[in-house]
């Protein structure tokens, strides 16, 4: 397939789902109103970055398109259901989820992706936790401040990075 040909079927995946996404909004169908909101948009692009990834052959995409995904997913649960648990394991657990679901085509990532769903797991269902675990909590409370600080050193690196 032609570097184009890549292009349009990344451009077509987009536009019919967000055309899809609209047409259902103002047909107004009433099974679908809880999905008018913008972790819906998350999830429709990360769908894009899977399909794209799919039927380009080109997996770079999965690890984007699955955290996009799952991001939407949290959004969605947390605005609309009171059982969606609320807490900072479910980012790591998505992150560990894209990893392995990149894993499963490039058979790469399987190590950090383990290890993010085992820290998250323990996170989220460990009532007892070690003494040393305090740290990460204390860390987590940091980043929820300063996290656009974080994006802008973290983009800073990679626009200055050498290969």
């Amino acid at each position: 397939m032609a570097v184009l040909k890549k292009q349009n079927l990344f451009s077509g995946f987009l536009l019919i789902g967000i055309g899809a996404y609209f047409l259902l909004r103002q047909l107004k169908i009433p099974f679908f109103t809880d999905f008018y909101s913008w972790p819906t948009l998350l999830m429709i692009i990360g769908i894009v970055f899977l399909l794209y990834s799919y039927f380009s052959k080109d997996y770079k995409n999965l690890f984007p398109g699955t955290i996009l995904i799952g991001l939407g997913l949290h959004f969605f649960g947390l605005r609309h259901y009171r059982f969606w648990i609320d807490h900072w394991g479910a980012y790591p657990l998505i992150i560990g989820l894209a990893f392995l679901v990149k894993f499963q085509k490039t058979k790469k990532g399987l190590l950090p992706g383990l290890l993010l769903i085992s820290i998250a797991l323990m996170s989220i269902f460990s009532i007892g936790k070690p003494g040393w675990y305090v740290w990460v909590n204390e860390a987590v409370r940091l980043m929820e401040n300063f996290w656009p600080l974080i994006l802008i050193l973290v983009g800073g690196f990679l626009l200055y990075k050498k290969k």
